[in-house]
């Protein structure tokens, strides 16, 4: 059998993956272009993207619209118009003018977490834009349904599960994360309960897609199995050739061995995974760098008593410093072992799967 189609809303995925987007800059046009290209959804991370900007550090919001605003042009140019989504952390300052921005762009996705997006489907009101929440249980995605149906009378177009073996921020405490008591199958089916009334409400099918430790087309026919509609993946796609990261950035995955990744208190004040380099064991050790210039990025951020600047650490490692980076990446990583072009991943990944597929479908015959 042939892989699934993702459709969400009036819009069709032909491959029901999703690019999980990885700030700051490692998925930007060029990365999100070649999966939207390959038959999946590219997503542009949409968090301090002006950091190229020559007045990122005096004029911080116009920079990184200024750089939204070209990054999701250049995807649509090189996609041919062609379907691409941008992630949004709730937690980031001038949220609400990334999101105004990138509606009046025409983005035709916005996938938001880190926080709530309790305020999204009133900030997206009379677009085609579609929304999609990030939750890690099945409480979440309750909360968000019940708040988007009372108070903007809609639901998600989509729900993105993000289970504990993902990178960057992780919606679980540090106990949750040691425990991986967190079970795939059960959270997909209780939130897809939870979602059905409000599929009938709105009479729209709303679909569920699972992040997090998803790796190779083993993984993708896993969580279809498990009832999930598609999948989103992040840390495969960094060892490509199109992803938007300095070579060193690429190299630090391929290299990393599976003692590589480990789990962090980020500055968001979230739990996180990153790969356990110079810059981690510094931080660890009390030799805290100098923040050498806030750009206020993040509503929970205190610059007098942070341990570092998020931005500043995250920067330096998209550029390739990886002594003063700092490098989020999935579980999985350490099987990551050569960099391919996206069209070759994903080609192999679809083969994998409906392998995987056909054999069940035999078998249960």
């Amino acid at each position: 059998m042939k892989l699934p189609e993702l459709k969400i809303g009036q819009f069709v995925i032909k491959i029901p993956i999703i690019l999980g987007a990885m700030g700051v800059g490692v998925t930007r046009s060029g990365l999100a272009s070649a999966v939207t290209s390959a038959g999946g959804l590219g997503v542009i991370s949409g968090v301090n993207l002006g950091f190229k900007e020559s007045d990122f550090y005096t004029n911080r919001l116009e920079a990184n619209l200024r750089a939204l605003r070209r990054e999701i042009q250049t995807a649509k140019t090189n996609t041919r118009n062609g379907l691409i989504g941008v992630n949004f952390m709730v937690a980031m300052n001038n949220y609400k003018e990334h999101v105004a921005e990138a509606v009046k762009e025409g983005i035709d996705f916005i996938i938001s977490g880190a926080g709530l997006p309790t305020e999204l489907p009133g900030l997206v009101k009379g677009s085609k834009t579609k929304i999609v929440p990030i939750v890690s249980s099945v409480k979440a995605a309750q909360i968000i349904a019940k708040l988007w149906d009372r108070n903007h009378q809609t639901a998600p177009d989509a729900v993105v599960i993000e289970g504990i073996k993902a990178g960057g921020h992780l919606g679980f405490s540090r106990e949750e994360l040691i425990d991986q008591t967190f079970d795939a199958r059960t959270v997909i089916t209780e939130v897809k309960t939870a979602l059905k009334p409000y599929e009938i409400k709105y009479e729209k099918t709303i679909p569920v897609i699972f992040a997090g430790g998803v790796f190779d087309g083993k993984d993708i026919a896993q969580m279809l199995s498990y009832g999930a509609d598609g999948v989103q993946m992040a840390t495969r796609f960094v060892a490509t050739e199109e992803c938007d990261a300095h070579q060193n950035f690429k190299n630090a995955y391929i290299d990393a061995n599976d003692a590589s990744a480990k789990i962090i208190i980020s500055p968001v004040g979230m739990p996180g995974r990153a790969l356990n380099n110079t810059f981690i064991q510094k931080i660890e050790a009390g030799d805290k760098p100098k923040i050498e210039r806030c750009v206020n990025c993040l509503v929970t951020c205190n610059p007098k008593t942070t341990p570092y600047c998020i931005s500043q650490a995250l920067v330096a490692s998209v550029e390739g410093d990886l002594e003063n980076g700092l490098i989020f990446a999935g579980e999985n990583v350490y099987k990551v072992d050569k960099i391919v072009s996206v069209s070759s991943l994903m080609t192999e990944l679809v083969e994998e799967a409906e392998s995987i597929l056909n054999a069940n479908s035999i078998a249960a015959n």
